[in-house]
């Protein structure tokens, strides 16, 4: 039997999938080729903006075009909030939520021998009591680097975000299980996991006893598992003198931290519900760049928020301009609906959004390509990935501090981390280096 998987959003749904998959294929199924037909096509959507929940219908025609005759579900976040939406898509036989997507495996095997002619719906409220969803298989995916759910849903409520309404109240994966989950990557060889989570920084608080992200980064340093660490993004108030000096000091967790802004006006981050100012959210950048002068550094931005003026844009764009910022994720504002800011009235003009998140894009790849420029002529530990650049056929890796750099070698460095120094920059954007020593680290 083959399956396909369309995955939409964050890397909390890439994990899943791959778990799904993952379990799929313990069961004896595998993934289509090209060109292949599916007997079971699953979507795994996301509603964050009204974009993501038009791609996430798009993603559910075009399966049912490409796979004909195959069993259809679809999960996610999308499915999760307005499964009505989906359940008019003709074709779709599933429509499941997150409470039940770990089952979505077993589903699929016991339901393929029946007939079905209606859709089925299986979307719970995530109740405050629920318990971490361990996955129902270890996620490896087709990644070099993979992701490892260890936090799940979120307690904030700002104002702009559906996601704690699509994900639940916040919830940890026990301390024991993200040990033996990094200890089964490290055991089928794999050189670095992503720590993902929806509120990662939240991580432990529901735990018993309660414990925090830094503590169970200690206890992994203790054993490590894999040579390297990464955190996925961690909010700015979370990112503590404490845990600066941390990962300044720590030998597997890399110099890459991730911290949504959102906006660096004062006026909007307090009718987003953020809770901080722009003045801590630059002490904490400047924190991170003082202790970890190397380290990439990237801030999510939210454009266009109701009520946002050309001045709070300004302040925004000047406050970015002026940090060691390394690069930016750029966001137009979404209104969705359940949320306080979809009532909110002073909407931003399309056009004036338009301009700003040009503004911002542009001012991102202007950090990005300062940053590159930095790192010219310097030597960098780089994990070579399984597959080849397409466009140049060389190797291809990123360093620990987040920068994809392009190598020359044969498929023996594949999956190992290598000493490389960088000598250029290719047309495309992309550092290039040789390496120096062709030995893995470990």
């Amino acid at each position: 039997m083959k399956f396909e998987i369309t995955t939409l959003g964050c890397k909390v749904n890439q994990f899943e999938s791959d778990a799904i998959a993952q379990a799929l294929t313990r069961h004896g199924w595998r993934r289509v080729r090209q060109g292949e037909r599916a007997d079971v096509g699953i979507v795994n959507t996301c509603t964050v903006t009204g974009k993501a929940a038009m791609q996430s219908r798009q993603a559910v025609r075009k399966l049912l075009r490409q796979h004909p005759g195959a069993r259809i579900v679809v999960t996610g976040c999308y499915a999760q909030t307005t499964p009505e939406d989906i359940e008019k898509i003709g074709g779709v036989h599933y429509v499941i939520g997150h409470f039940d997507k770990s089952d979505i495996p077993r589903l699929i095997v016991a339901s393929l021998a029946k007939a079905q002619a209606d859709v089925v719906r299986r979307v719970q409220t995530i109740r405050p009591d629920a318990p971490f969803s361990m996955p129902p298989a270890p996620a490896y995916g087709r990644r070099t680097r993979p992701f490892l759910k260890i936090q799940d849903g979120c307690d904030r409520f700002c104002t702009y975000c559906i996601v704690p309404h699509a994900r639940g109240p916040s919830r940890s994966m026990p301390v024991e299980a993200v040990l033996e989950g990094l200890n089964d990557l490290g055991r089928k060889g794999f050189r670095e996991v992503v720590l993902t989570g929806i509120h990662l920084g939240a991580y432990g608080t529901d735990l018993e006893p309660p414990t925090r992200l830094i503590d169970l980064l200690k206890r992994i340093e203790t054993q490590p598992a894999v040579d390297r660490l990464r955190l996925s993004s961690i909010e700015p108030d979370e990112v503590t003198d404490e845990m600066v000096a941390f990962l300044s000091a720590s030998p597997i967790c890399c110099p890459h931290l991730h911290l949504p802004l959102q906006s660096g006006d004062d006026q909007v981050l307090e009718r987003m519900r953020r809770p901080y100012d722009s003045r801590y959210f630059a002490r904490t950048v400047r924190t991170i760049h003082a202790a970890l002068p190397q380290a990439a550094i990237g801030a999510d931005v939210l454009v266009g928020f109701p009520g946002e003026s050309q001045a709070a844009f300004t302040r925004t764009y000047d406050l970015i301009a002026e940090l060691p910022l390394t690069y930016l994720h750029v966001f137009p504002f979404s209104p969705r609906p359940g949320t306080p800011a979809f009532q909110f009235s002073d909407r931003v003009s399309e056009k004036a959004v338009k301009a700003r998140t040009h503004a911002l894009r542009q001012l991102g790849q202007q950090k990005h390509q300062a940053f590159q420029q930095a790192n010219l002529g310097r030597g960098h530990d780089v994990l070579v990935e399984h597959r080849r650049d397409r466009n140049t056929g060389l190797l291809k890796g990123i360093s620990a501090n987040y920068l994809t750099i392009l190598i020359e070698g044969d498929e023996r460095l594949m999956n190992r981390i290598v000493a490389v120094e960088t000598s250029g920059i290719d047309p495309d954007g992309r550092l290039v280096g040789t390496v120096t020593e062709p030995q893995s680290i470990k």
